[in-house]
């Protein structure tokens, strides 16, 4: 059906237009009516010109014949030809693919309609081969975040036995839901959807692909696709700045690799350091730290040997935490946080903290549980590191959570709020996660 309608795209132009812009061809028509373009486009299916609107000088109409009547299309030109999403080197491909949408939806409609009824998802295609990926992998559901309910003059512990923070074996896969991070692709040759299995038509950007996991499918049927997306590890090009749930899930495991190695570290030999994450290590270093991770992810050599100094460590799990594209405290929890933390009443705010913390997306929630629990050790040598709850969640605070438009006048005012915030999370960590 789509070839059959390449070869009736012609423009029925036969003479040069002066002063046309120099991206347009005989198609060009000058200055003509509406109805004058339909008069010279009427019985030549699929025949095109492009005119200048005479209500509009200096903008310009594609006219478009199609069955019994020739439809009009603003066309605009920014380097490319285009009067929708998709842009176009030539006018003669966006006719093109014009033509084979409008054939294609009109002629199958009803099939087109059907499409995603009996989808093909759950039985072929990605969610097979994801399934042959994870048959030999380790599975466990993630610890629930617990609601607890504080009260005046209770002490209230954990009725959960945790975890070594430091623990020398590895962590079991973790099912943590992503959604697809599709995009819109041109595929070069035929292609299916991998969802509904049928045939995606059009020139270019004929369907989105998810660039985390390679999952081909139409436009209209990624809106029905399951959140979970395998992330494909040669498809992840760096460590720092990637999605914090794609990177544990493209690596199945519960937390970034960066965070439990630099931790670890940390805690191997660095938490009677003098200003631990207060002092700044050198930035170069800092810099070949997010390299090595890049390149060797958990194969960076991050040991005494390399890095004497353990401020640069400190310096790259802080980078690692500010440089993240979704902080660990969500943008669209920030609020939520803030406001948190100005209820006057403590037991109401530290019940408001919990209750956003619920919401936190499961890799955020573990990264930062993790984190508090490190920080909490930290402020245990206080006496040697100088480092109380207070002092870090001053620098911690606008680290794991920033509004979602930076503006120095809102930073600054929620950095009371923001300190707050971290340091009710270490000084109750016990309880709050």
């Amino acid at each position: 059906m789509q070839s059959s309608v390449k070869r009736v795209c012609a423009d029925v132009s036969l003479k040069e237009m002066e002063n046309r812009p120099k991206y347009y061809g005989r198609e060009f028509y000058g200055m003509i009516s509406r109805e004058y373009a339909d008069e010279l486009l009427a019985g030549v299916e699929g025949s095109y010109l492009i005119r200048e609107s005479q209500r509009q000088p200096g903008t310009h109409t594609l006219a478009l014949r199609f069955g019994p009547q020739t439809l009009n299309y603003r066309l605009f030109y920014d380097g490319k030809h285009f009067v929708g999403e998709k842009r176009f080197e030539s006018v003669h491909d966006l006719v093109t693919d014009a033509l084979i949408t409008l054939y294609i939806e009109t002629k199958a409609a009803e099939y087109i309609a059907k499409m995603t009824t009996n989808p093909i998802y759950e039985h072929l295609g990605y969610t097979s081969l994801l399934k042959d990926k994870m048959v030999h992998r380790l599975s466990r559901g993630r610890t629930e975040p617990r609601r607890v309910t504080f009260q005046r003059d209770e002490r209230i512990t954990s009725p959960l036995v945790r975890r070594s923070a430091l623990k020398d074996t590895p962590e079991k896969q973790c099912s943590y839901e992503k959604i697809h991070n599709f995009k819109v692709h041109t595929f070069r040759g035929p292609h299916w959807c991998e969802y509904c299995a049928n045939f995606m038509w059009g020139l270019i950007a004929q369907g989105v692909r998810c660039s985390d996991c390679g999952l081909n499918v139409h436009k209209q049927c990624s809106k029905l696709v399951p959140s979970d997306c395998q992330p494909d590890l040669r498809r992840i090009k760096k460590v720092f700045s990637c999605d914090l749930t794609t990177l544990v899930k493209a690596h199945n495991t519960t937390r970034p690799m960066v965070v439990d190695m630099c931790i670890q570290e940390i805690e191997l030999r660095g938490m009677k350091s003098e200003g631990l994450y207060r002092v700044s290590g050198f930035s170069e270093h800092i810099e070949e730290v997010r390299l090595a991770f890049d390149r060797d992810g958990e194969k960076a050599d991050i040991s005494a040997n390399a890095y004497a100094d353990i401020n640069i460590i400190a310096g790259a799990l802080k980078l690692y935490l500010r440089d993240l594209p979704i902080p660990v405290i969500t943008f669209d929890l920030y609020s939520k946080f803030i406001q948190a933390a100005k209820i006057p009443n403590a037991e109401s705010r530290l019940e408001g903290i919990h209750e956003n913390l619920l919401q936190l997306p499961p890799a955020h929630y573990e990264t930062l549980r993790y984190l508090m629990a490190h920080l909490k050790r930290v402020t245990q040598f206080e006496k040697d590191n100088l480092m109380n709850a207070e002092n870090l969640g001053i620098i911690f605070g606008p680290t794991l959570m920033q509004p979602t438009e930076l503006n120095a006048l809102t930073t600054l005012n929620d950095m009371r709020q923001q300190k707050l915030v971290v340091q009710l999370m270490i000084e109750n960590e016990d309880v709050l996660f």
